[in-house]
């Protein structure tokens, strides 16, 4: 059997495809990287926005067209929110709620007969991301969330909090190091919420991960600001883990933040930011804004615009609120009109722009390692690599191909930047192609 596996929204949705890419490979199915010569299409939909849902509907729409006669099998955020709609779909063959994504290779083969293990399953030492293209991988270490944002659907959808074992994880981890991964990337709904079911913490994970894994470099995707305990930092004094973190702030006006509920105010946040700038150099910091939350006024969108300049951060997801039926914040008072909403964004993208040149400008001169991940040959004959630098920001070189015949690593100054990145000079050989 021919899997195609597809995934919108968060990078969760992205490592529990990496999960079903293993067990489908396990049972000596194939990851085939385009749709049309699929026999079954599994697509992780998302609905953490209302922008989110018509995505993924129009996704399935495409991927039924492109091949009618694949089985199309369904999952995710909005699959568990609008479970019947989405089964009534034209073209949908099999919805699998988030409450059974676990399971969902396992329902697909009973679904369409195809439990019978082939004489040769995946060759060992393989990886499923290399067949997808991919040499980042993207570590599930919980579901859920035990706490309830007031704009947040996900957590609806996503349930309560599961963590997976410390000896699971561990294990997936030397397995992807065997496989020949560089780098992983811890992620789940509430990331800093890690073990509270099961009496352990995202720090104990971390430190374990470190001590028993050979992984060179290890990331975190977004952790709510209010879950790191004081002595956090002081794991970054391993190089392994990367100088960058994913901070969701969502309003600089502590008056929003409280309708919102969240949990952490704008002074605990800045305090945090500081004290991981002091302690680990070159740290980059980056975050999510909600524009036009309900009830905004202009002196509190103000004080988030005077705020988020005086923390600065290296990129920001900027999302303009949109209600989403099943939260409370969609029953709030005075809903922001939509050209605010609309100018206010704009004015926040001009920001993060600049702030994001000043973060790249400050990288002149430093010797970064760069996880080199594609590579394209120019017209000029000369082959254009890119990567990420340890602190997460893009990274790109031209060399001539002949010089890659002379190693397969790369060190790099960095000589000028702009805003969609690095351009580097390359001086000698050292650190990884990909």
């Amino acid at each position: 059997m021919k899997v195609h596996l597809k995934a919108l929204g968060c990078r969760l949705n992205e490592a529990e495809l990496e999960q079903w890419s293993r067990s489908f490979r396990a049972s000596g199915h194939d990851i085939v990287t385009e749709p049309s010569i699929a026999d079954v299409v599994v697509v992780n939909t998302c609905a953490v926005t209302t922008d989110a849902t018509k995505k993924s509907r129009k996704l399935m729409n495409r991927l039924h067209r492109e091949n009618p006669h694949s089985k199309l099998v369904v999952s995710g955020c909005y699959a568990t929110l609008d479970n019947k709609n989405v089964a009534e779909r034209i073209g949908v063959d099999l919805v699998i709620p988030n409450q059974e994504k676990d399971k969902l290779p396992q329902h697909v083969m009973d679904a369409f007969s195809a439990n019978t293990m082939p004489l040769v399953a995946m060759e060992p030492g393989e990886s499923s991301l290399f067949a997808r293209g991919r040499q980042r991988a993207f570590i599930k270490i919980q579901d859920g969330c035990r706490y309830r944002c007031t704009f947040c659907i996900v957590t609806v959808a996503r349930g309560d909090e599961r963590s997976r074992s410390l000896a699971d994880i561990i294990d997936e981890v030397n397995t992807l190091v065997e496989e020949g991964i560089q780098e992983i990337v811890l992620t789940g709904v509430h990331v800093g919420g890690y073990g509270s079911d099961i009496d352990a913490t995202l720090y104990d994970l971390v430190k374990m991960i470190l001590e028993e894994t050979d992984i060179p470099r290890v990331r975190f995707a977004s952790v709510e600001p209010w879950d790191l305990p004081d002595n956090f930092f002081a794991l970054f004094e391993n190089p392994r883990l990367m100088p960058h973190m994913h901070l969701p702030l969502q309003s600089g006006a502590d008056s929003v933040l409280r309708r919102m509920s969240r949990r952490c105010k704008t002074e605990e946040f800045k305090a945090l930011v500081e004290q991981a700038r002091r302690a680990i150099p070159n740290f980059n910091v980056t975050s999510d804004i909600i524009v036009g939350f309900p009830g905004e006024t202009d002196e509190e969108w103000q004080q988030t615009m005077a705020y988020v300049e005086s923390v600065g951060f290296g990129h920001l997801h900027i999302f303009s609120y949109s209600p989403r039926e099943g939260t409370k914040a969609a029953r709030l008072a005075n809903p922001v009109d939509n050209e605010i909403k609309k100018q206010r964004s704009k004015e926040l993208h001009v920001l993060a722009a600049r702030m994001k040149q000043e973060t790249l400008e400050q990288q002149k001169g430093l010797q970064v390692d760069v996880l080199w991940e594609q590579a394209k040959q120019n017209s000029d004959g000369k082959m254009v690599y890119t990567g990420y630098a340890p602190n997460y920001l893009k990274v790109e070189t031209c060399i001539d191909p002949t010089h890659i015949n002379k190693g397969k690593s790369l060190k790099n100054t960095i000589s000028k930047t702009q805003i969609d990145g690095f351009s580097l000079d390359t001086l000698h050989l050292q650190g990884t192609i990909l």
